[in-house]
């Protein structure tokens, strides 16, 4: 799209130098575009004291924090690569990591040093914490720094949840960060008086970009949590501090419960989702209190904003995705373009990464030969151009030679009135060939019977696509993004 950009908090300081730009809850301190510049250049000296320069990586593992943000944007003044970690994976994993990507140095925060003290003895690289060390490069200060930055140089690395085996490392880009602000911030009208709250993991897309890069950029501010936290969420709604709020699933399903929820005003706040798709009774459960929650879809790979939902057909097109964004094309393969059909969703676009740090393999096997990424979901277009992810292709199974879509299960699952969160998955049948297990969160208070669930789902899809196993589970196995961890399940249906 551009060759080259301006560095990003230079520039933001530059035209609103005394806007807020972070408070952060942790530190009770608030962050002007000023000061996170000029810490961001005092961050970038001490990088670049330590040997460190562009191309070199650097891992950090913290909990959200604005001292994160600084990092990210001294890294992108010097070109150096930060690699953000996941904090609810124990040390094996993460030297597991890092041992694909190559680290000179580990940046810790307190409430981490005993795993990062672990990690960073496993990959063999000194270890520094965000208290001490960078607390005294921000103290000392640093010259000036804005120089253009390259569109496509990588500047931070994200880890693919790992749902289907080892995590890739995802080339993230200054080009797809000012990609995904256009694409998002024309969908929900991002302005410089925009407040929201990151509370969603920074070692995920959605902690940083959405939306909390793309509101910096645009002069709004936001709210930082170390991590997600019902009754904080609560405070902040119920005091009008956001205007702009996005979240996952769990986190709305987690409101939904709350006893005091019908007691928030949402009155102007404007409400995104993603990272898995939002039941059919959520999405009526919070437009009954007059809350617009748009269904989004996007991936570390696409920066990640593709499809948003728009306010006007949010009711009308419940499950629908939305459409393309702005900057963003798609594709469905086998599908005429402008058609109704379904087809595996194709991406292209310059929100979409580059490919796979150090794994050309993966990158080649990603995209297609005229340049698309393949997505691995299969989609729907209706006749008014609406998108509906129908499901990943590996999930889905055939029972019977029928082709069965678990999330065309789980949407009915999730209608019945016991059920508060359903999961699907196809396993070894001598019979059929493989049939379906559903796993089944209930609601509080609610009790079922495995074969009357069975029955009531024989009334309302085709026989072979009702579960032929029903296991009710306390709770599900997760990825940062709130997604269910499916392999898990297949390994607990195998083991039970």
């Amino acid at each position: 799209m551009f060759d080259q950009i301006p560095d990003m908090a230079a520039k933001r300081a530059e035209l609103s130098p005394n806007g807020l730009a972070f408070h952060d809850t942790s530190s009770a301190r608030d962050w002007s575009f000023g000061q996170i510049n000029d810490a961001a250049n005092a961050v970038a000296a001490g990088l670049s004291g330590l040997g460190l320069s562009e191309g070199d990586r650097v891992a950090i593992l913290c909990q959200n924090s604005a001292e994160f943000f600084i990092t990210l944007f001294a890294c992108q003044k010097t070109g150096i690569i930060l690699c953000p970690l996941n904090w609810r994976q124990p040390a094996p994993e993460l030297v597991e990591t890092l041992q694909q990507v190559g680290v000179s140095i580990l940046l810790a925060d307190a409430g981490f040093q005993e795993v990062a003290a672990e990690t960073a003895k496993g990959v063999n690289v000194p270890l520094l914490t965000i208290e001490d060390d960078l607390a005294a490069w921000i103290a000392r200060g640093g010259p000036k720094l804005a120089a253009p930055i390259p569109s496509d140089r990588p500047w931070y690395l994200l880890f693919t949840s790992g749902t289907t085996g080892l995590p890739k490392s995802v080339i993230q880009t200054a080009g797809m960060a000012w990609a995904n602000t256009i694409n998002i911030g024309q969908a929900i009208d991002i302005a410089s008086t925009d407040r929201s709250a990151c509370f969603l993991p920074l070692f995920h897309t959605a902690g940083i970009n959405l939306y909390t890069l793309p509101i910096f950029l645009s002069g709004g501010s936001s709210t930082i949590f170390p991590k997600f936290d019902l009754d904080a969420i609560r405070d902040l709604i119920a005091s009008g501090q956001i205007n702009q709020f996005f979240a996952v699933p769990a986190v709305y399903q987690a409101l939904s419960l709350a006893p005091w929820i019908d007691e928030l005003d949402w009155h102007g706040i404007r409400c995104g989702c993603g990272g898995a798709p939002l039941s059919e009774p959520l999405i009526r459960f919070f437009a009954d209190r007059g809350v617009k929650v748009l269904n989004g879809m996007g991936m570390t790979e696409t920066g990640p904003t593709v499809f948003l939902m728009d306010p006007a057909h949010a009711e009308q097109k419940i499950g629908s995705v939305g459409k393309p964004q702005i900057l963003t094309q798609v594709r469905l393969s086998g599908v005429p373009d402008g058609e109704e059909g379904v087809g595996e969703l194709h991406i292209k676009g310059p929100g979409v990464t580059p490919g796979y740090f150090g794994n050309p393999d993966a990158t080649a096997s990603t995209f297609t030969e005229d340049g698309w990424l393949r997505t691995g979901d299969v989609a729907r277009r209706d006749k008014d151009g609406y998108y509906y992810i129908v499901d990943r292709i590996k999930d889905m199974y055939i029972s019977g030679g029928e082709n069965v879509y678990p999330a065309e299960v789980e949407r009915v699952l999730h209608s019945h009135p016991a059920v508060l969160e359903a999961a699907v998955i196809g396993v070894p049948d001598d019979r059929w060939g493989e049939v379906g297990a559903a796993f089944i969160l209930l609601r509080p208070e609610r009790t079922l019977d495995a074969e009357d669930l069975r029955s009531w789902c024989r009334e309302r899809m085709a026989g072979y696509k009702a579960p032929a196993y029903v296991r009710v589970v306390a709770d599900f196995p997760r990825t940062a993004a709130g997604k269910i961890r499916k392999p898990d399940l297949v390994e607990a249906f195998c083991h039970d």
